[in-house]
């Protein structure tokens, strides 16, 4: 496993913590697919009852690296070649469609972009209060990925998630919690030792009940076909990130300037 996650188990609670807090945890696509294999591992040990997500430093994950950087991909070539939704969509594949265990978010601070839209994906999130969770697709121009076109109406209902994203809002962990987008507040300084006592309570439950209710939960959910929307979702985003548009939001967010877009 590489060193840009950490995986330690106490109990039956498997927490994989993102580990690059130099870069407030920002995803490089070498830490993207070591976050979705570590999940992948964790749903195969029967020894593993729940598993938990959350990052080091001050930061849950400030979203994609936007510096750039070596791609990587743990898939061979040709799977390369064929892959139409990337590790992108596979965040919420691994976590809430091949894993059948509890996932618990442990959003410890800044969640951003892809970084929100993994947060999202677990089953259920405790926030802390100072934690900033923000979708911020419009200020670079682009358009929501990493699940959030599915995860976040389910969480806050359509309007809400549609005024959330297009005022690129940021909602602390208090009024994340009333938005529907976690279950609980956690002060900042308990932060790590209340995720850990949560997933802990949940292990006292039987392991196949709470497979068996997740799976019902999942299923109920899937009015429309998960990998097609994942796939929609990443091909708007292709399309918003090569307009004129995407390109001066991105020059502007780098300037710390206003954008002006043409349209095109």
């Amino acid at each position: 496993m590489t060193d840009l996650v950490k995986v330690s188990d106490v109990g039956h609670v498997r927490t994989i913590m993102l580990n690059r807090p130099d870069k407030k945890n920002a995803l490089s696509t070498e830490l993207a697919w070591a976050v979705i294999g570590a999940v992948d591992e964790a749903a195969g040990i029967d020894n593993v009852r729940v598993i938990a997500i959350t990052g080091s430093g001050d930061s849950f994950c400030a979203g994609l690296d936007l510096s750039g950087g070596e791609r990587y991909s743990p898939l061979t070539p040709q799977s390369s070649q064929l892959d139409d939704i990337g590790w992108v969509g596979q965040f919420l594949l691994s976590i809430r469609k091949r894993c059948d265990k509890p996932v618990v978010g442990g959003i410890n601070g800044v969640a951003v972009g892809a970084g929100l839209g993994l947060a999202m994906a677990t089953d259920v999130r405790l926030v802390a209060r100072s934690a900033r969770l923000m979708a911020g697709y419009t200020r670079i121009g682009g358009s929501p990925d990493a699940g959030l076109t599915i995860t976040l109406p389910q969480a806050m209902g359509y309007e809400r998630a549609m005024r959330f994203m297009m005022e690129n809002r940021t909602a602390l962990g208090e009024e994340a919690v009333a938005l529907g987008m976690a279950g609980e507040v956690v002060d900042d300084d308990k932060f790590h030792d209340r995720l850990q006592a949560y997933c802990q309570q949940l292990c006292e439950w039987s392991p196949i009940t709470l497979r068996l209710l997740k799976r019902g939960m999942v299923k109920s959910m899937e009015s429309t076909d998960m990998e097609q929307q994942l796939r929609y979702e990443v091909a708007n985003i292709r399309i918003a990130f090569s307009s004129d548009d995407a390109k001066e939001a991105r020059t502007a967010f780098f300037e710390k300037r206003k954008p002006v877009f043409s349209g095109k």
